[in-house]
């Protein structure tokens, strides 16, 4: 199986919807309305989007994706990057998918001279856990994790 990872384009942008719509259900989330997913297709394929956003493709099938958002460390004064959304299909967990996709951000992270790559994982996905502490990954427990919805007043 060839794996081939690659920015998602105007041509392959329905893909990456249909794969984030996979994640939200996996993650027993509703998955993005009407109105989001032509949000995300717009802000994907901006000239400067607010993300980055990439698929897997197995033998030219999309089975995968990643998506990142730059950051900055101001301690290390260096570029920090951080995995919002790594997501591999069922049928394509365990093939080297989602080692690739990883893999991958990891290069960019250090091609872009990066202090950190950073990401979060469900407390339940304890296959993700075992996935991201084979990779190196270490689970920081100083810091919590917060996050405040704006618009809810």
């Amino acid at each position: 199986m060839e794996i081939v990872i690659q920015p998602v384009s105007e041509r392959s942008i329905d893909s990456l919807v249909a794969l984030i719509g996979e994640l939200a259900r996996f993650e027993h989330l509703d998955p993005p309305d009407e109105a989001a997913q032509a949000r995300l297709r717009a802000d994907a394929l901006r000239a400067a989007p607010p993300f980055e956003a990439y698929l897997a493709l197995a033998d030219g099938e999309p089975v995968g994706c990643v998506t990142l958002i730059a950051a900055y460390s101001t301690f290390a004064a260096r570029p920090k990057l951080y995995i919002e959304d790594l997501f591999v299909r069922d049928g394509h967990r365990g093939r080297g998918v989602g080692e690739r996709l990883f893999d991958f951000c990891v290069g960019l992270a250090r091609a872009r001279g990066c202090a950190r790559l950073e990401w979060n994982a469900l407390r339940w996905n304890t296959a993700a856990h075992r996935f991201y502490e084979r990779r190196k990954g270490r689970q920081v427990d100083e810091w919590v994790w917060y996050e405040l919805d704006p618009s809810a007043g």
